[in-house]
């Protein structure tokens, strides 16, 4: 494809700016980029107009249909479609019609959909609102419209609401500290929280993928036993990519430009079968609403080329697994990235002051962007020597570590010369972007102008953890705004703001191998905390200090936060539930009549020879047949004891329920799993009923 047709080609699904632009009258036009930069309501007569030029548009492309595209507390994308035709009653023919009304304003069934109690299954009424800073799309014949979901009761009940209200957060408390810096600062009226979200993923062939009953109903697999090859030789990582995949890529590619989305960056990781995504840096409410559409589609073009797009954390046991790597910064709407080390004093100061900022937020609430990236197939991932550890840090580098260092101490920096560092008077080192090596065992790692996220599962929406980011930040923006406002002598205050919050929140500075046991000793005497698993991190979610964060910067309502931890609380356990039932499915259908049958032909073939040799040396066959029954009892004692545990009563509460789900009915998982994989090694291929791992990690050519 040309240069020339790529331009064409992006954005081409999209009703964005330059087709408004073309479309509407200049006063609507007005209106709309009113409402969208300066938050004013839009009036009726404007949503019409905007509603039949989305109509001609999306008839245009060949669509049939709208949708209020909205993301519930699913953690994926619903619609529902409804048609453009309207009957005309005095010819009997057909009209294509959709009003203002309609584009505002929808009525899903929001009965089915998870509420964590804001509303009982009876109360069936739910609102979608159109989206006015996100633009409509055609996707399958349908005119998508990107809305939030609401209650009856005006009630969050999905996951962009509480994003933009997290976004206007941030901006409003970012403006204040821009203005106290002068300097272009005051001409600034908005800040944008900006994400950039890396996808990693796995792709199988679709027939390998079909014969196992654990991928198909939990995308990941509950058994295997290790390939005799699988990234020992890390010759797959940044490696030539396959014919098929390279096809793959490039379709998908295509439909991702169509619907504007920046993908930029593509190649193999470091598992057999693993890939990663990266698109460009955007705002925040783009990103996320990008990421969503992002996975729909890879699964989609995955099965138009004959292949299974697995996005779990762990789809195979032994080999790396997948994150989504949260590229995350704040910018203006005059083009200056906070997060970027200036030359000036002026631009030294901010970047330190917003850099203390975060420091202060990431230590005080570390517990909290822990809880944002507890998801099931996380538990499989974080600390397994191939993601960063549970304990939250931040990774700074040895330069920025240094000039944080000289502040706290008030001591001389050396880089190229000595220079005695006073905020705001002399000027600061110009500090190069890429100032130091990546860390990849880093939670937060600054990567020279933003901080990248690496906590997060390749599965989860990205809404939870930017959410996060951005209120935090808000909060710690907020007390330093509160500060220096009243400040007499600003550069005076600026300097001891700046040392003493790098004084007292030094801790959650980590530049080391965060994999390395030494590292969980250090944290602990840090006082870090050190949330192992989904279970355990969701016991703190609703500490006071979290709820008061959220409620007082409008993000979410106390009853809002609680719903959402009943929803996280109860999509644990019906995950391991689903998990768990699959395995015994698989033991009792498959695994066991398989097994029972080999090791019936293993005895046949001892008999066998003995009754022609009496004597014959069949110890090798009797060896085998007694690994196999000693396995095969203890894989049937486990499968009965999960049997038991699922039976059993979970407890009194969702904690208590989570709480039983990961140290009983997951531990005997694990126990089930490594009788069975040591099966799958003393059985014959040709009687075992699934693709091994070989076969699955290798299935694409």
């Amino acid at each position: 494809m040309s240069e020339m047709k790529v331009t064409e080609l992006f954005g081409s699904m999209v009703f964005n700016e330059d087709v408004m632009k073309q479309r509407l009258s200049g006063q609507c036009y007005k209106e709309w980029k009113k409402c969208v930069t300066d938050g004013t309501p839009l009036e009726l007569s404007t949503a019409h107009e905007i509603a039949n030029a989305m109509k001609d548009w999306a008839l245009e492309k060949g669509a049939t249909h709208y949708t209020h595209w909205f993301q519930p507390m699913t953690g994926v994308t619903a619609e529902k479609h409804d048609s453009f035709i309207t009957p005309d009653g005095d010819t009997g023919r057909v009209l294509m019609q959709f009003s203002g009304k309609e584009l505002v304003r929808g009525e899903p069934d929001a009965s089915s959909f998870p509420s964590g109690g804001l509303r009982a299954t009876f109360e069936a009424r739910g609102y979608t609102a159109w989206d006015p800073k996100a633009f409509a799309f055609i996707k399958d014949g349908s005119l998508c419209i990107p809305t939030i979901f609401c209650s009856y009761s005006g009630q969050a009940l999905d996951k962009k609401t509480p994003l933009l209200r997290s976004m206007d957060e941030i901006s409003r408390q970012a403006v204040r500290i821009m203005k106290l810096f002068g300097n272009g600062g005051s001409n600034v009226k908005r800040v944008i929280s900006q994400v950039g979200p890396e996808q990693e993923y796995f792709l199988i062939d679709k027939s390998v993928c079909e014969r196992r009953e654990d991928l198909l109903l939990t995308g990941r697999t509950l058994f295997g036993a290790k390939s005799p090859k699988s990234q020992e030789l890390e010759d797959h990582y940044f490696g030539t990519i396959k014919p098929r995949v390279a096809e793959y890529m490039k379709d998908l590619e295509h439909e991702l430009w169509k619907l504007g989305i920046l993908a930029k960056t593509k190649h193999n990781e470091v598992a057999p079968a693993q890939h990663e995504l990266a698109p460009i840096y955007t705002d925040a409410n783009t990103a996320c609403d990008h990421n969503q559409l992002t996975m729909e589609i890879m699964k989609n073009v995955a099965a138009k080329h004959g292949m299974v797009c697995l996005l779990h954390e762990k789809p195979f046991a032994g080999v790396n697994g997948s994150g989504k790597h949260d590229n995350w910064s704040l910018s203006t709407d005059t083009g200056l990235n906070l997060f970027k080390p200036g030359s000036t004093p002026s631009q030294n100061a901010r970047f330190l002051l917003f850099l203390a900022a975060f420091l202060k937020g990431v230590d005080e609430y570390q517990e909290l962007l822990r809880c944002t990236v507890a998801v099931p197939g996380n538990d499989h991932r974080l600390g397994a020597q191939e993601a960063p550890p549970a304990i939250i840090s931040v990774f700074l580098g040895d330069e920025l570590t240094a000039v944080v260092d000289s502040i706290v101490n008030g001591t001389e920096y050396v880089e190229q010369g000595k220079r005695f560092l006073s905020i705001g008077v002399d000027s600061l080192p110009s500090i190069p972007q890429d100032n130091t090596d990546r860390n990849r065992t880093s939670p937060l790692a600054f990567t020279g102008n933003k901080f990248e996220f690496r906590m997060l599962g390749s599965s989860q929406s990205i809404t939870g953890p930017n959410i996060a980011l951005n209120t935090i930040m808000a909060e710690e923006l907020e007390q330093f705004a509160d500060i220096l406002e009243k400040a007499e002598d600003f550069s005076a205050a600026l300097h001891d703001l700046i040392r003493n919050t790098f004084r007292e929140h030094k801790r959650i500075i980590f530049n080391g191998n965060g994999y390395e046991q030494a590292w969980v000793e250090e944290a602990e005497r840090r006082g870090l905390s050190n949330l192992t698993c989904t279970a355990d991190a969701l016991k703190v979610y609703l500490q006071p200090k979290h709820i008061e964060l959220f409620r007082k910067h409008g993000v979410f309502t106390e009853e809002e936060l609680t719903a959402r931890n009943e929803i996280h609380l109860e999509n644990y356990c019906q995950v391991v539930g689903i998990e768990a039932r699959t395995m015994v499915d698989m033991v009792r259908r498959d695994i066991f009549p398989a097994v029972s049958g080999y090791s019936a032909q293993v005895a046949g073939t001892i008999a066998g020879k003995r009754a022609v040799i009496a004597d014959l040396d069949c110890s090798a066959e009797e060896k085998l047949l007694r690994r196999l029954s000693s396995l095969s009892a203890e894989m049937m004692k486990q499968c009965e004891a999960l049997e038991a545990a699922l039976a059993a009563p979970y407890g009194d509460n969702a904690y208590e329920a989570a709480h039983y789900c990961r140290y009983t009915i997951f531990e005997i998982m694990g126990s089930l799993r490594s009788a069975v994989d040591e099966l799958e090694t003393i059985t014959a291929g040709d009687w075992w009923p699934y693709p091994s791992y070989a076969e699955l990690l290798f299935s694409v050519k």
